[in-house]
């Protein structure tokens, strides 16, 4: 019984810092933004808005309000979503 809540402060610890990493990683980047035109500010802004929601995911974990299994499927669907918002920034390059 004991092993299992110090596993689980460790992932919960583990997440929190996950969840600050994207944190700084997102304030970093904030202030670039306002040098950027419009729409790479929009794409931008979108991209970090991601950034942001899966930080909130890992929180949500530490908290114990989601699994592991959630975790992971909200973490796949981010990538998966900052992958499109990648490919259809290359695309846009292309044909303009």
């Amino acid at each position: 019984m004991r092993r299992v809540i110090l596993t689980r402060r460790w992932r919960s610890r583990r997440a929190l810092r996950s969840a600050q990493l994207l944190d700084e990683v997102v304030d970093t980047q904030l202030p670039l933004l306002a040098a950027f035109d419009e729409e790479r500010r929009r794409r931008s802004a979108d991209y970090l808005a991601e950034l942001v929601a899966l930080a909130q995911d890992y929180r949500y974990y530490a908290n114990g309000w989601i699994d592991s299994r959630e975790l992971d499927r909200r973490g796949q669907r981010t990538m998966n979503r900052l992958a499109r918002m990648r490919e259809e920034s290359s695309a846009r390059l292309i044909t303009d």
